[in-house]
């Protein structure tokens, strides 16, 4: 899914925010104390210009030497007090930050392992990734320092702002009037921020998935020669997300125009107003000197004003991506009320089957439309059909991996959704024809279905000796490390085939009620398929099996074939009835027959 589309923030800042209380409650304590210890710091500083103030008007207006030591002192001891209090801060908001953010990140984690494939069709990895990442760094960033400054600070404007008032009303209101346009432009400035933003935070999303596309892809592009090609789509991308960076400097820039020069242009005229009032003999000149300390200690909470505001919008919009994830609809649950099979047999039953994906055009027919079938426990059943006619889709459906629109699939009598989906997927094994593994040891790949044996064990070892030996998957032996060995990212450092059969073995030392296999020899030479083919016979003796068949070797491991066709069942039986009696079965075996007739003469 593409996210470079700008979006309009869904609820205001302030909502969008306060979704995050579940994650920060436990936090708020010492966020609290951190927003104290700042205000104190705050307060402190506040503290010297009455200290100047005494200073200015007393010895320095005297000529009494004596007494500067002792407000030099004093001065000393709140800038030590200040440090004391900016170091507490720091103390009591870094922690909690850290923690916060690693609990979002599993429970985006989390979410994203139950979200079904449906939903991972749908979105591009680099966007999960981003949000995961980025988007996550800058909530955790935004707790420990962005909210905590920004709530001190507008506490401090207002608590400055009384004690200007305090030294001389005529000045401080002038100040104040000088500060109507920072908050005027401060409103315009989050309405478009706000947008720019989001669409920064999307592209950065776009070219993620763009670095993880062509990393995977690396042998395609190099392969075809296709690397330039490449590198330009990615510079195009890059040079958006650089224009839209520019885009949100430009609007900061704007904002530090008005937030420096608005406090100055106010210092001038204060200044003016000032020497004019201390000519007059309206005020003295400690409180002139007093009144401008002030102003220069609420100088920084006025600045930072823009830079917090920009961080905030900006951790905003990374609240509601997160949330866009956290907020998906998942349509495969468990039941509120499951049911278990205590002695699971392996009966397999497809009633009235029909799955449709759900941007499918409504004129168009189901993808399986009505599928009836029915695997007796420790049948081998094999599925025939030409390209397209739902043999992967009806796989996928045995599992969950998506759910049936209509009709139902029953494991031993009990529709498979009243399940949970951790004892379906127990019951159930499936290889993949495009072998998927982990950056893990051989060990840890093949026994990921029995995570209770993946430390060296006797029952382990014997479950994955066995395994291999069914994959004839003898090259493990040769490996630097052997069965301990790591594979790589995804496996891509063995060979097609020699993935192939560790997945296999993945699905043989689940030991499950039912085996589904989608091709898993296809990668396979013809004497490694042979191979392979004998030893599973032995898994295949006690197991129910549902085997998608490519080659007509795989057919002849079933105990009976089904024909599927537009995504309706049209026959079963034996491979010899259905030669004899069905024609489309011969057009589709004969369809076969010339890659078998390769693969024989290699």
């Amino acid at each position: 899914m593409s996210e470079s589309t700008p979006r309009t923030p869904r609820h205001g800042t302030a909502r969008t925010l306060l979704r995050l209380l579940p994650f920060v409650r436990s936090a708020l304590p010492r966020i609290a104390l951190g927003m104290v210890a700042a205000l104190l710091a705050g307060l402190v500083a506040l503290g010297l210009p009455l200290v100047l103030q005494a200073l200015v008007d007393g010895p320095l207006s005297s000529g009494d030497g004596s007494q500067i030591w002792p407000a030099a002192i004093i001065v000393l001891v709140l800038g030590v007090l200040e440090a004391a209090f900016i170091l507490a801060r720091r103390f009591f908001v870094l922690t909690p930050g850290t923690h916060v953010e690693a609990a979002m990140r599993r429970t985006l984690y989390a979410r994203l392992q139950d979200l079904p494939v449906s939903f991972h069709d749908k979105w591009q990895s680099g966007q999960l990734l981003s949000r995961a990442m980025s988007d996550l760094g800058l909530i955790r960033r935004w707790l420990a320092f962005g909210i905590v400054l920004l709530v001190v600070n507008f506490v401090m404007i207002a608590v400055g702002a009384v004690v200007l008032f305090f030294w001389n009303w005529i000045l401080a209101l002038i100040f104040l009037v000088c500060s109507i346009p920072l908050w005027i432009y401060g409103y315009v400035f989050e309405q478009k921020y706000s947008v720019v933003a989001r669409r920064s935070q999307d592209q950065q999303g776009d070219l993620a998935t763009a670095v993880e596309e062509s990393v995977h892809g690396i042998r395609v592009l190099k392969a075809f020669g296709r690397g330039k090609y490449s590198l330009e789509k990615f510079t195009r991308q890059a040079d958006e997300l650089r224009g839209t960076e520019l885009d949100k400097a430009r609007a900061i820039a704007n904002i530090w125009l008005w937030l420096l020069l608005v406090p100055d242009v106010a210092f001038a005229l204060c200044l003016g107003a000032g020497v004019w009032l201390v000519a007059h003999d309206q005020m003295t000149g400690g409180a002139l000197v007093a009144f401008f300390a002030t102003a220069t200690v609420l100088r920084f909470p006025i600045e930072s004003i823009g830079f917090l505001l920009s961080m905030t919008f900006d951790t905003r919009t990374a609240v509601d991506r997160l949330f866009e994830v956290l907020d998906e609809p998942n349509p495969i649950v468990d039941p509120e009320n499951p049911l278990t099979i205590r002695e699971p047999q392996g009966r397999l039953s497809f009633e009235g089957v029909h799955f449709r994906y759900p941007d499918t055009a409504a004129s168009s027919p189901d993808l399986v439309d009505g599928v009836d079938l029915v695997l007796e426990p420790g049948e081998t059943m094999a599925l025939v059909g030409l390209t397209g006619s739902g043999k992967t889709t009806l796989t996928a459906l045995t599992t969950r991996l998506y759910d049936v629109t209509g009709g139902a699939i029953k494991l031993d009598g009990v529709d498979i959704r009243d399940l949970t989906r951790e004892e379906l997927r127990r019951r159930i094994a499936m290889a993949f024809e495009d072998a998927t593994l982990f950056s893990a040891s051989v060990r840890q790949n093949v026994l990921l279905g029995r995570p209770e044996l993946t430390e060296p064990s006797p029952e382990g070892d014997r479950v994955l000796a066995e395994a291999l030996d069914i994959a004839q998957a003898e090259f493990v032996a040769e490996l630097p490390d052997g069965e301990n060995t790591t594979v790589g990212e995804e496996g891509l450092s063995l060979s097609g085939g020699q993935r192939q059969r560790l997945a296999l073995a993945r699905a043989v030392a689940a030991s499950p009620a039912v085996l589904v296999l989608d091709d898993p020899l296809s990668a396979l030479d013809v004497d490694t398929e042979a191979r392979v083919e004998a030893a599973l016979r032995r898994v295949l003796a006690t197991t129910t099996a549902l085997i998608v068949a490519h080659r007509p070797s795989t057919v002849q491991l079933a105990d009976r074939v089904a024909l599927l066709q537009d995504g309706r069942v049209t026959a079963v039986g034996t491979h010899s009835e259905l030669l004899a009696t069905n024609e489309h079965y011969r057009y589709v075996i004969s369809s076969l027959e010339p890659d078998n007739r390769r693969e024989v003469e290699k």
